[in-house]
């Protein structure tokens, strides 16, 4: 697995709490993590790249001393971490999962909202304020500056390959905070926590009947903003029926980049 830290004077080690001069590169340490958290998280940092404090992730051969580490305490790598003799007892720990060491500095529950996690990491190394590009200034460490056209997507299909497909197009577009469930269950389960701008739905989940779970979704409070569902049948009466059932669009299968860049522009 690959880590990350802070990027800071090679010759000196500054304590965390510091705030690092504008235009700062954030190195973090991260330990564990699924493919598609990680992934999620490579996608915050580029966005961040505008930033006057961007975050990257941290490598060995930066050859600088780790600031911040970003832990998945649930995974195997985090308990060899935590063990570790190398281990600086001053570094912040960020972590993520049940069981958290009584040191942590934050700790977040799944699923994760990697947004509120930047913002934690801003309050540490984020400048307090800064000028937006109208000359006013406005506070970072307040909250996480999202991006114009950020959103938070769902992604519900039973084929994993389809929702990497998917979360690679959304991430390119610049879309950072998606979630994802193979069956109806865990897309409900997670519709209930928070509010999405866009629920992308392939009908064939395997628990239930797919249009039942449209029903359910459109009926959820507070509202989600869109639903879109994917079919390889766009024949008038998918078409007729979606649109009764309260879909927002339909996505074809096979996926066409272009079709998907023009959905996400209606948002």
């Amino acid at each position: 697995m690959v880590p990350i830290s802070v990027i800071i004077d090679p010759h000196s080690l500054l304590c965390s709490e510091s705030l690092l001069p504008m235009g700062s590169s954030v190195y973090v340490k991260v330990v564990g993590f699924t493919d598609v958290e990680r992934h999620a998280l490579n996608t915050l940092f580029r966005l961040s790249s505008v930033r006057p404090t961007a975050y990257s992730l941290w490598t060995p051969d930066l050859q600088v001393a780790p600031h911040l580490a970003l832990i998945d305490v649930d995974a195997y790598e985090a308990g060899l971490e935590l063990a570790s003799p190398s281990l600086n007892p001053r570094l912040k720990m960020i972590c993520v999962g049940h069981d958290a060491p009584a040191n942590a500095w934050r700790t977040f529950e799944r699923p994760i909202n990697w947004p509120e996690i930047v913002k934690a990491i801003d309050s540490l190394f984020a400048p307090s304020e800064t000028k937006n590009e109208d000359g006013d200034y406005c506070d970072t460490v307040a909250g996480f500056k999202t991006p114009p056209g950020f959103k938070v997507t769902l992604l519900v299909d039973p084929s994993r390959e389809d929702r990497m497909y998917l979360r690679a197009r959304l991430a390119l577009a610049g879309h950072a905070e998606v979630d994802d469930a193979q069956t109806g269950e865990q897309a409900l389960a997670l519709a209930k926590k928070r509010r999405y701008d866009l629920i992308v739905v392939g009908l064939d989940v395997p628990d239930m009947d797919g249009w039942e779970l449209i029903r359910q979704l459109v009926n959820l409070e507070p509202a989600i903003g869109r639903i879109v569902v994917t079919t390889s049948d766009t024949g008038w009466h998918m078409r007729e029926r979606a649109e009764s059932a309260g879909v927002g669009g339909l996505l074809d299968k096979p996926y066409n980049p272009q079709q998907i860049v023009q959905m996400l522009q209606n948002i």
